[in-house]
């Protein structure tokens, strides 16, 4: 299982960080090791001080495809969860100034929280897709998939030209505005329309 992260896929969140807006989708990988388990918590690492949420749906592949055609790519995914990609700013901020890959800021042990799925069927527009996150109660990232840059569909059928998707692997879509730092002590809470799907805690 292999988890693929489209980055920069909501425009005001590329703004926010001042990043230019892409004209195809952003993808970058982490291992397996970075899943985190809804309920489990999240140990702040030593090694940054600067670890920020970012809020994401998340699709499951449900069958092995390559050079996926856009058309068909609605039938390589047929469950919809939500989770956290974090990120080491203070880390990607020193990768990116001096032009290196910023992995060791992305992938690293439990950076990817992970709620629980729901059918792909049980929802009535997959472009129409509400999201949030509660930091201690407190909503601090709201989307909605109308704003995707890329659609579902698209992103699936873009990587699948450059890596072979298999059955459980996870693809996080992408993150609308409003990231921010996360202390010990916090509390996080991913929904997708009014259902809590995830929750970890800062520790």
């Amino acid at each position: 299982m292999k988890i693929i992260c489209i980055g920069r896929n909501y425009a005001e969140h590329a703004k926010e960080l001042n990043n230019a807006i892409p004209t195809e989708p952003v993808f970058f990988m982490k291992p397996d090791t970075a899943i985190l388990k809804d309920g489990q918590d999240f140990y702040y690492p030593d090694f940054s001080k600067e670890i920020h949420h970012e809020i994401e749906l998340v699709l499951k592949i449900s069958k092995a495809g390559k050079n996926i055609d856009p058309e068909f790519a609605h039938k390589y995914y047929d469950e919809i969860g939500i989770g956290i990609d974090f990120t080491a700013r203070d880390l990607q901020a020193k990768c990116k100034d001096k032009g290196l890959p910023w992995e060791k800021a992305k992938a690293f042990d439990s950076s990817a929280p992970i709620g629980n799925f729901k059918s792909k069927k049980s929802f009535q527009d997959l472009s129409n897709i509400n999201f949030h996150l509660e930091l201690n109660g407190k909503t601090v990232q709201k989307g909605n998939t109308k704003d995707l840059i890329f659609s579902f569909d698209h992103i699936v059928a873009y990587i699948s030209q450059f890596v072979t998707l298999k059955t459980g692997d996870l693809i996080y879509t992408g993150t609308p505005e409003g990231v921010g730092p996360v202390f010990a002590g916090d509390k996080l809470e991913g929904f997708i329309e009014n259902e809590r799907l995830m929750m970890t805690e800062i520790k």
